[in-house]
């Protein structure tokens, strides 16, 4: 029986990977910092059809990594919020990109002032084992609504769900566009290192502690979603 422990070649050629698909993401940002609404609502109705025409394998492969998960659950709690949120952004993407007129001093008039909003870039998404599918899409379709282009690294305490959505997300988008970086602690630490231009975690308190040191030495932005201290708790690998 083969084990499931990764070895040094994997690690290394994941670690490889991850590098690669960092430097494509950067590389097709700078070459298209601020995608059309048309581009962001495509990319979104790819989020769309995923969940919709994988729905059944999704909540198969989440049951499995459990030992058993009601299905049901899964659809209710995870893919169905998850549609609905790509769904809601895909109509209101090219309303959000409007730039916000704000008020000026009588001391600056006739000048006029407005919010012009903007992709930040490269977005990280470090997503936790209890909930692998809504916590990793619906960072996602926020991130891809702001016209951002995302890796998604989902736990390892999940692994056919995320090698399941590994493989799916590599049929449905550009690699430049979105992408998935499986592994152990490793992996995960060199993931919380690069410097993203954001940077999403749902996970324990302890773990999230190590996330934002990782990511202060970039001076990356972190949103944080620190939840309990259950053992298992450990999406990044990182120890307690």
């Amino acid at each position: 029986m083969e084990s499931d422990t990764p070895t040094a070649a994997d690690t290394a050629r994941q670690l490889a990977e991850l590098k690669n698909v960092f430097d494509a993401q950067r590389a097709a940002f700078r070459l298209q910092p601020n995608p059309p609404a048309g581009e962001r609502q495509a990319r979104l109705g790819a989020v769309c059809r995923l969940l919709r025409e994988n729905a059944d394998a999704m909540a198969a492969a989440i049951d499995e990594d459990f030992g058993h998960r009601s299905r049901h659950e899964t659809k209710l709690l995870e893919i169905f919020p998850s549609l609905e949120a790509a769904k809601h952004a895909r109509c209101r993407v090219a309303q959000w990109m409007c730039a916000e007129p704000k008020g000026v001093s009588v001391w600056f008039w006739p000048g006029k002032a407005e919010v012009v909003k903007q992709p930040l870039g490269v977005v990280g998404v470090l997503a936790p084992w209890n909930y692998p599918l809504y916590l990793s899409v619906a960072p996602l379709v926020s991130a891809l609504a702001a016209g951002n282009r995302v890796i998604l690294k989902p736990s390892e305490f999940t692994p056919r769900f995320s090698g399941l959505l590994a493989r799916l997300v590599a049929r449905y988008f550009l690699r430049d566009h979105v992408a998935v970086v499986n592994g152990g602690v490793e992996v995960a630490r060199a993931f919380a290192a690069l410097p993203f231009d954001h940077l999403l975690f749902s996970g324990s308190t302890s773990v999230g502690r190590e996330v934002m040191r990782a990511a202060a030495a970039n001076l990356t932005p972190v949103t944080l979603e620190p939840g309990g201290e259950i053992p298992r708790d450990r999406c990044t690998g990182f120890p307690d």
